[in-house]
């Protein structure tokens, strides 16, 4: 069975329990998913859900991705697909896909995201997408020594291992967040 909108909505609650601050700036999209109307679908507009991946290597590298798209670096992510049925699979699943890491070598650090934000995508004509917003959905995992296998070049230009603090310049907070999530192994 796909991803649901309850689905989302726990994954959300979960969040707002362990980071209850941020209730504010996630208000609008809470509010969004109580209408309960499919925000799995990448053609659900105004909202839907995308999920990332926060990978922490030992105690001193996260990975990170060169976006095509959006032509920044960033952690691993995207869109659900229609096979997904639970969401922290989902963003191994696209950690794997963009980066060639071999799935096996991953561990959840926590079953509870690590970051969720709510931002907007300016409009996509090429992709028939008007003007919308993610409900980014991230999660943080660790490993002992994966490495960069084949990377999904439709979708990213590289991938690499960065140090901790590189790695926060470019995303921010959620790097902390990974680095110290509750079952995080070093």
């Amino acid at each position: 069975m796909a991803i649901s909108d309850s689905d989302i909505s726990s994954a959300v609650g979960a969040y707002l329990e362990r980071y209850p601050g941020e209730g504010a700036l996630l208000s609008e999209p809470v509010q969004l998913l109580s209408q309960g109307v499919g925000f799995a679908s990448r053609r659900n507009f105004p909202m839907h859900v995308t999920v990332g991946a926060l990978l922490v290597r030992g105690d001193a590298e996260i990975l990170l991705v060169e976006h095509r798209a959006y032509g920044i670096t960033l952690q691993p992510g995207g869109h659900l697909e229609p096979t997904d049925t639970i969401l922290i699979d989902a963003a191994v699943r696209e950690l794997a896909e963009e980066t060639g890491i071999d799935p096996g070598s991953v561990f959840p650090a926590s079953q509870t995201p690590v970051y969720i934000e709510y931002g907007r995508v300016p409009a996509r004509p090429e992709k028939d997408e008007p003007d919308h917003y993610h409900l980014d959905i991230g999660y943080a995992f660790t490993t002992a020594h994966a490495d960069v296998g084949r990377i999904q070049e439709s979708e990213v230009t590289g991938a690499g291992w960065y140090p901790l603090a590189v790695a926060e310049r470019f995303v921010g907070h959620r790097i902390a967040r990974a680095v110290s999530a509750p079952g995080r192994i070093g």
